[in-house]
């Protein structure tokens, strides 16, 4: 801990101005202090400096009234903004709208998640068949005051008789199991603690899942984790006696995930070294002593087991196909490669997922990242597609292989999403839910153009505005991007983008390669050396917009979050001139120490890390933290959660002090850190609009916006 604390000099902000004054007549803004260090490494003979590390220690005082004081510097400016608390109340009407989940089925029961409306946390619900009256069995909203606490995973035993599930408190990764007993909702008295990265995996009257040892006290939210173990915990016992499944002693960076056939007579062990790539060994649960067979022991491809047949196993992979296939596996037979049998062989569009339903495979594709779905019967032969109207993204496929009913959710653009029920027998389709929303959704349209990238690369790219919109240069657009891990963004709906689009907005989402919307080789060219590409295909995105009259770079807004907040800080250091404002969320932004905190180790197969010479050659060329100059960068809200221990907030502390001493223009250059929040996944629905309120408020301002 650092523990001299600086004077810390914070001057009031601008007053209060017209939306429509420029930006360019306002003073210049003033920002905290932040010390600087001789803090430098050197990295194949060239030194680094670091002279804002000190910030990478969260948990010191020092830290802390750096935060103070940067919030209170952000949040002076953001109250000046005339309409703020306007789009606040117009977010909330709009979020006010109830919401339920597609229905899972476990034995009789079906389970679904619903909101009513701005609940913090969705609420989980059971019932007795199809016509049941539905009971809450599961309310996070009553687990902490603030709504901090979010219900993760869950598993249902295969007598339907206890629930297993997964807490969150305050965004963190890290997480507990507790169980109950659906029945009577009777809370029992396991506790699984320091459990992240897992799965509940029921077998008998227990379950596998995945954890670490518990963290030095204090260390938990930033030091790297280390020796993912797989455990089997029985019900009514305590975490001290649960089995130790599955170690490896020799590689402390490696995770694994376990899994457990329908008929419990299989355990599957999955094991990563990072975000893409899996081993994959199966052990045969009814033969005691019997060890793990590996069918895969590398990291090259990915595997998933989605059905079994006694000792035949069916697994979806990209080995041998980049846009993948399903394989037939038998453990008994000849397990190795040459001799996997091909059921679904490699189309010209992405296999995204396969289903059972009613004895039937039921594959999810993707196509120009829309959805597509076809039936197949068991030896692979292709029955019949399930045809959907519009541009629209299916997600899940709930069903049961010996049921003829399932469930999905319709998403696109410009409609909350919508749950219909499916009859594979008679190929019937309904709307079991549709929700209503104080939002005219049928005033707006989406489209998909293809653009082309620096290096003449084909990208598709969804455009969503009102319908009739003049394409004149003078549209305010929001382009949001991601571009990595083998991630998608395909149509759905966002809440917070809908006053954007009241507004005369244009929401405009790239394909980015990096991403996986057409497979692992689209995947490939965007990784380690490749970055790059992924960040041409994003300025050339925002060129078409701006060449096609759909906005200007004066009236362009570019945002993405993660891996996507990387790309909006190397983006806005490449092109600071390309658009007005960025926001930078939860951002992967020193790309040279990433893999030196919590699970950030995991992500080096997209983008190398600087202990490589060839790798760091790379790194330091696009990295955000290290390319910001003297210059006039965009007005800039980078966002962050003091509890974010997937991108630890050092992250955007750095880059944030950074930015405000190299910003030679007039534009803010503001840092907005939440407390109790991480990354994002259950954040409260409160602090969702508080978040989403800032950024649109920001965004509309500078912009110059009306509301």
């Amino acid at each position: 801990m650092l523990k001299t604390l600086c004077p810390l000099i914070l001057i009031s902000v601008l007053a209060s101005c017209s939306n429509n004054e420029k930006k360019s007549e306002t003073a210049k803004m003033n920002y905290p202090v932040t010390r600087k260090t001789d803090s430098a490494d050197t990295y194949f003979g060239t030194k680094i400096s670091d002279p804002y590390r000190w910030l990478e220690d969260d948990k010191s005082a020092e830290t802390g009234e750096w935060v103070k004081a940067q919030n209170k510097v952000t949040f002076d400016y953001l109250a000046t903004i005339p309409f703020r608390d306007e789009i606040k109340d117009r977010l909330t009407k709009i979020w006010n709208f109830e919401k339920v989940s597609a229905p899972f089925k476990k034995g009789k029961r079906y389970f679904f998640y619903k909101n009513d409306g701005i609940q913090n946390q969705s609420v989980l619900y059971v019932q007795d068949g199809l016509n049941g009256k539905p009971k809450l069995l599961l309310d996070p909203n009553t687990l902490a005051a603030d709504g901090t606490a979010s219900l993760g995973g869950l598993g249902v035993s295969k007598d339907g008789k206890y629930l297993a599930y997964s807490i969150n408190r305050a965004g963190s990764d890290w997480s507990e199991i507790y169980t109950m007993e659906i029945e009577s909702g009777k809370k029992l008295t396991d506790e699984i603690k320091w459990v992240k990265f897992s799965d509940i995996a029921w077998k008998g009257n227990g379950f596998y899942y995945s954890a670490y040892d518990a963290p030095k006290g204090g260390s938990e939210l930033s030091d790297k984790n280390e020796f993912h173990k797989v455990y089997y915990h029985k019900i009514g016992e305590e975490q001290r006696k649960d089995q130790l499944v599955y170690e490896d002693k020799s590689s402390p960076l490696r995770n694994f995930a376990a899994s457990v056939s329908e008929d419990e007579k299989l355990l599957f062990l999955y094991g990563s070294e990072s975000t893409s790539g899996t081993s994959l060994a199966v052990k045969e649960l009814d033969k005691p002593s019997s060890e793990f067979t590996w069918l895969v022991k590398n990291f090259e491809n990915n595997y998933g087991v989605v059905h079994n047949e006694g000792n035949k196993i069916y697994v979806v992979t990209d080995k041998g196909a980049p846009k993948y296939q399903l394989l037939e596996i038998d453990i008994h037979g000849k397990p190795d490669y040459e001799n996997w049998k091909k059921i679904i062989p490699e189309s010209s569009d992405l296999l995204e997922s396969i289903s059972l339903c009613n004895g039937k495979f039921v594959a999810k594709y993707l196509k120009d990242v829309t959805t597509r779905m076809f039936i197949y019967d068991m030896t692979g032969k292709q029955e019949k597609e399930i045809k959907l109207p519009g541009i629209c993204k299916v997600d899940g496929f709930d069903s049961d292989k010996d049921d003829s009913l399932a469930f999905f959710s319709y998403n696109t653009f410009t409609a909350p999403a919508s749950i219909y029920k499916y009859n594979i027998v008679t190929d019937q389709m309904s709307i079991w839910f549709k929700p209503e929303i104080d939002f005219k959704s049928d005033d707006y349209e989406t489209k998909q153009i293809f653009y082309t990238s620096k290096d003449g690369t084909k990208v598709p790219m969804f455009i969503t505005h009102k319908k009739g919109i003049k394409l004149d240069g003078t549209n305010p657009c929001f382009l949001f991007g991601y571009g990595g891990f083998n991630s998608y963004y395909s149509p759905e709906f966002r809440i917070d983008r809908a006053v954007f689009l009241e507004n005369g907005g244009i929401y405009a989402i790239p394909g980015l390669r990096g991403g996986g919307d057409y497979g692992e080789d689209w995947h490939k060219a965007g990784i380690i050396c490749k970055k790059q590409n992924v960040f041409d295909d994003f300025i050339a995105a925002a060129e078409y917009l701006i060449k096609e009259k759909y906005t200007s770079s004066e009236k362009l807004a570019i945002h993405g979050r993660s891996n996507g907040g990387l790309l909006v800080g190397a983006v806005m250091t490449q092109r600071p001139d390309l658009a007005k404002v960025a926001i930078p969320t939860v951002g992967v932004l020193d790309m040279l120490r990433y893999h030196k905190f919590t699970i950030g180790w995991a992500w080096a197969t997209d983008y190398g890390t600087s202990e490589k010479k060839e790798e760091f050659d790379c790194l330091i060329k696009y990295s955000p933290l290290h390319n910001l100059n003297e210059a006039e960068y965009p007005a800039t809200l980078v966002t962050t959660g003091d509890h974010d221990d997937r991108v630890v907030p050092a992250h955007s502390f750095k880059f944030i002090a950074t930015l405000q001493e190299k910003q030679k223009g007039s534009n803010p250059v503001l840092v907005r850190i939440d407390t109790n929040a991480g990354h994002g996944a259950g954040k409260p629905t409160s602090k969702q609009i508080e978040e989403y309120a800032d950024i649109w408020s920001f965004v509309f301002y500078n912009l110059g916006m009306k509301y």
